[in-house]
């Protein structure tokens, strides 16, 4: 997108086209079953980790295929914008954004790289280590529940096209 289109607010029709990807990854993040039935915090820190997690597993979809690099891109730029302003709206000021900003794409990295790891494991021991290490939990969560719909989650996704993927056609 051109400078003179993001002065102007005109919306980059890459990011208006994986848009519906984006709002699923939140409606998925926000799926009752992982805070009343598997005990994710249901606040502000838990839903950003269900918000990091599900995203981390959608970008690992989409993960070394040529077709999706650009929309993968538009897709970390809609996190991106919508974390922004949700840290603004929580009074995180301007010169604090930046370091704010780089410490929650460091999260979402962070996040792919040990969900790759502890996906590429036969059973889930290393999942609810990266689950327990990675995610706002309450007292007493079911973390091995939490990590077996990680496990289905990642697994819905490698069956899907590439198409239903970026339009958001993901079966909850």
């Amino acid at each position: 997108m051109s400078l003179f289109n993001r002065l102007l607010g005109r919306p980059d029709p890459g990011q208006e086209q994986i848009r519906p990807l984006w709002h699923k990854v939140v409606e998925l993040a926000r799926d009752p079953d992982w805070y009343a039935g598997g005990g994710v915090a249901d606040t502000v820190p838990g839903r950003f980790d269900a918000i990091t997690l599900v995203l981390a597993l959608v970008m690992r979809r989409m993960d070394g295929q040529p077709e999706l690099r650009a929309p993968s891109a538009r897709l970390t730029e809609l996190f991106v914008s919508d974390m922004d302003g949700q840290l603004r709206q929580s009074g995180v000021g301007d010169l604090a954004m930046a370091k704010r900003m780089g410490k929650l794409m460091s999260v979402l990295a962070g996040r792919m790289e040990a969900l790759e790891q502890a996906l590429a494991q036969p059973d889930d021991a290393e999942l609810i280590a990266m689950v327990e290490r990675n995610v706002t939990l309450n007292e007493g969560a079911d973390v091995a529940a939490i990590a077996a719909r990680v496990r289905q989650l990642a697994a819905r996704l490698a069956a899907i096209g590439n198409d239903d993927l970026l339009a958001g056609r993901i079966a909850a």
